[in-house]
C-alpha cells in the first residue's frame, strides 16, 4: 500500500490553466464513484481515492498498491485527472507536483492550515478539506487510510488557528479587491457597480466596496429571482443577462464570479461599452475558469485583475502573520507525524486481526472437543471453562500484539508481517478496502 498525492495549485499554473483543472459537481462525484467501485479502470488500480478542487488548487489523494511500479501509479493518476477533465496528461502534467506517503500527508496537514493558501492563514480551505472528505464518503471512495488522513489535517487546520495567529486579520479577498478598483478608478465614493454572477467571492468584495462609498449596484444574473434577491440586500438593480452590455456601458467596476465553463465577458461586448466614454472600466475577475477573456485586456481604457493580480498583492499583505508560521510548521509536524505512526503498523493491522481469528478458532476447537469427553459438566462448570481459555488465549497474545505495532510505529511492518505470518502459518490474503473500519 503507498499513499500518492497529485497536486496543480496557484504555486505551480497559472490562472489560465487553472480554468480548465476544476470539477462541477457532478464530474466530481462521477470521478470518485468510478474510483469508489474499487479502481480507476484501465488506468490505475485505487483503493480509495479523495479529490481537493477548489478555485486555486486541484489534488487527487489516491492509496495505491504497494506491488504497483512508482511511475505507472504516477502515469495512471494523471491519466484519471486528464480523462474525468476531458484533457490530455500532456496539457498539464509538467505543472504537477507528486508527493507520496508521509511527504503527502505533511502536505495536506499544510494545506488545512492554511499555509498554502493564497492569504495566509485563511480559513476558507479547512471546510473544503472537510468538504472533499465528505464528498468521497457519499461516493464511498474513501477509507481507512484517507479517511484517518483527512481527520489527522483537520485537526492540524484547527489547531493552527486556535494556538497560533496565522489566521488573525487575513487581507481578504473583498479587501484585496476595493484595493485593486482603487488603483485605477481612486475614490470609490458614488462608483458604480455591477456584480455578474455574485458568488460567494463577489459577495465579499461588494461588501468592501460598500464600505468605501461605492454606490449604485446592478446585479446580472442569469436567474432574475436569485438576482432580484440580492439587488434587495445591497439596495441596487436586478437586471437578466440579456441587459449585460447596458450594465457594462453604466458600471465603473464589474465584479464576475459566474460558474460558467467558459468566458462570458469578450472583447467586442467591452469595445461596444467602451465607445464614447472617457472614464476607465476596471473588471475584477474571480471566477474559475475566468469569466472575462484574456483579449479584453488590450482594450483602451479597461484594467482586468484576475486571481493571479490577487496573488500578487496578497503576498505583501502576510508579514505579520508570516511570523507565526514556525509555531504552524510545529503543528503540522506533530499531527502528520501521528499519522505516519498510524500508517507505519496498517501492514499489521491485518495480521493482527488474522492472528487474533486464528487463535480464536482454535481456542473454540479445543474447548468443544474438551467439552465432548465431559458430557456431563454443568452448565456454570461449562461458563467458567470458557472463560478460562478466553483469558488464557488473550494473555498469549498480548505480548506478540503489542510487540507488532511496536515495530510497525518503528518502519518494520513489512518484515514483521511477513514473519508472523510465516510462525502462525496465517492465511496472508486480504482485502485492503474498510480495514480499521
Amino acid at each position: 500500500m503507498s499513499l500518492r498525492a497529485l497536486s496543480i495549485t496557484h504555486h505551480t499554473a497559472p490562472v489560465a490553466l487553472r480554468d480548465r483543472l476544476t470539477y462541477s459537481p457532478g464530474a466530481l462525484a462521477a470521478a470518485l464513484a468510478r474510483a469508489g467501485c474499487g479502481g480507476v479502470e484501465g488506468l490505475c488500480p485505487v483503493s480509495e481515492l479523495v479529490i481537493l478542487s477548489t478555485c486555486n488548487r486541484l489534488e487527487l489523494y489516491a492509496v495505491v498498491p504497494g506491488s504497483l511500479g512508482g511511475e505507472a501509479a504516477w502515469t495512471g493518476l494523471a491519466g484519471f485527472m486528464a480523462e474525468t477533465l476531458g484533457l490530455e496528461p500532456g496539457e498539464f502534467e509538467v505543472h504537477l507536483v507528486r508527493r507520496a506517503d508521509g511527504e503527502a500527508a505533511r502536505h495536506l496537514c499544510r494545506v488545512a492550515a492554511g499555509l498554502e493558501s493564497m492569504v495566509l492563514g485563511e480559513s476558507e480551505i479547512l471546510g473544503q478539506v472537510a468538504d472533499a472528505h465528505k464528498a468521497a464518503l457519499s461516493q464511498r471512495s474513501t477509507g481507512p487510510v484517507l479517511s484517518t488522513l483527512f481527520r489527522t489535517a483537520i485537526q492540524a487546520g484547527r489547531r493552527a488557528r486556535t494556538e497560533t495567529a496565522v489566521g488573525r486579520n487575513p487581507a481578504s479577498f473583498g479587501s484585496v479587491a476595493a484595493e485593486l478598483a482603487s488603483t485605477v478608478a481612486g475614490d470609490l465614493a458614488g462608483r458604480c457597480v455591477a456584480v455578474v454572477g455574485a458568488g460567494r467571492m463577489a459577495r465579499k468584495a461588494v461588501t468592501a466596496l460598500r464600505a468605501r462609498g461605492a454606490g449604485e449596484m446592478l446585479v446580472v444574473n442569469r436567474t432574475l429571482a436569485a438576482g432580484a434577491d440580492l439587488a434587495r440586500e445591497w439596495g441596487g438593480e436586478a437586471l437578466s443577462f440579456e441587459r449585460l452590455p447596458w450594465a457594462l456601458a453604466r458600471a465603473d467596476i464589474v465584479i464576475s464570479s459566474t460558474s460558467a465553463p467558459h468566458t462570458i465577458i469578450g472583447a467586442p461586448l467591452v469595445r461596444q461599452a467602451m465607445a464614447g466614454r472617457a472614464r476607465p472600466l476596471v473588471f475584477i475577475d474571480i471566477a474559475v475558469p475566468r469569466d472575462v477573456d484574456a483579449a479584453v485586456r488590450e482594450v483602451p481604457g479597461v484594467h482586468v485583475f484576475d486571481l493571479d493580480d490577487f496573488q500578487a498583492r496578497l503576498d505583501r499583505t502576510s508579514h505579520e502573520r508570516q511570523q507565526e508560521v514556525p509555531r504552524v510548521e510545529e503543528i503540522v509536524a506533530e499531527e502528520a507525524g501521528y499519522f505516519e505512526e498510524w500508517l507505519a503498523g496498517v501492514d499489521l493491522l491485518p495480521v493482527v486481526g488474522e492472528l487474533r481469528r486464528k487463535a480464536e478458532a482454535v481456542r473454540r476447537e479445543e474447548l468443544a472437543r474438551v467439552l465432548r469427553n465431559w458430557p456431563d459438566l454443568d452448565e456454570a462448570r461449562r461458563h467458567r471453562l470458557d472463560h478460562f481459555s478466553r483469558a488464557l488465549v488473550n494473555k498469549l497474545l498480548h505480548y506478540p500484539t503489542e510487540r507488532l505495532r511496536a515495530e510497525a510505529s518503528n518502519g518494520h511492518a513489512v518484515e514483521y508481517a511477513h514473519v508472523a505470518r510465516a510462525l502462525f502459518g496465517l492465511e496472508g490474503t486480504r482485502s485492503r478496502k474498510g480495514e480499521g473500519q
